[in-house]
């Protein structure tokens, strides 16, 4: 009978320990699963992100128009559509083109106009759609290209998002020669960092990892794509 109890209470103290060591167990298992995973950043400040960017900010049509009679330099390529402008009309059903990276365009007036939806990709038409009217260096011809709406009389613009207030050949004035001839003939070239190369290549773009500067990247190219491969911040292939 004493041999009995001893044997009941010693398999119920197993049973005690194992349920404990299961318990300790689940508890280690979720908490590892909880804690913050440490990563490790391969970015680092360049002199690039040193340089200042004016913005402007503007809020009226007023601001907008005072622009004219002054140079912008395209900082958002290969995103906007532009569109003749002949007779004070945009003629929207025309497409001239897109407007690309470190291109200078030198603004002459800012006006509005009821976008069709086709024209609304990007910049919304809102009541009615903003846009600078621009010539380009050495030529008269007249174009539009939106940079931002009207809506309920407040106006939203994206000026600061799409250009330069400064030539970027100045700004970055320490790129060499040989990468700023490809970016203005809208190129890559191994050597380029990311910057460099959204600048000739456009904004639009893809790539399946976060780290800037250490991945593959797909530029669209106006429909003409580009894949480059960064190691480093420098591009190492291209194809």
């Amino acid at each position: 009978m004493e041999a009995g109890k001893k044997a009941a209470i010693g398999a119920t103290l197993l049973m005690v320990v194992a349920v404990g060591v299961r318990v300790g167990l689940i508890y280690r298992e979720r908490h590892a699963a909880a804690a913050p995973v440490e990563r490790t950043s391969t970015w680092t400040v360049s002199d690039d992100d040193m340089v200042f960017l004016k913005k402007t900010r503007p809020s009226s049509l007023k601001d907008v128009k005072d622009l004219g009679g002054k140079p912008l330099w395209v900082s958002a390529g290969g995103q906007l559509d532009y569109y003749r402008y002949d007779g004070h009309r945009v003629d929207y059903a025309h497409g001239a083109g897109l407007i690309l990276g470190a291109d200078r365009l030198d603004i002459k007036d800012a006006v509005e106009a009821v976008a069709p939806k086709s024209a609304t990709f990007r910049i919304p038409g809102g009541d009615r759609q903003v846009l600078f009217v621009f010539t380009r260096p050495g030529s008269t011809e007249e174009y539009a290209v939106p940079i931002g709406f009207r809506e309920k009389g407040q106006y939203t613009f994206y000026v600061d998002e799409v250009f330069f207030y400064q030539d970027p050949h100045t700004l970055y004035s320490k790129w060499p020669a040989e990468t700023w001839k490809a970016i203005d003939e809208h190129r890559a070239i191994l050597g380029m960092n990311e910057r460099q190369a959204m600048l000739a290549l456009g904004q639009v773009s893809k790539s399946g990892s976060q780290d800037y500067g250490n991945r593959t990247v797909d530029y669209d190219h106006q429909g003409k794509p580009v894949s480059m491969t960064f190691e480093k911040d420098r591009a190492v292939f291209i194809r």
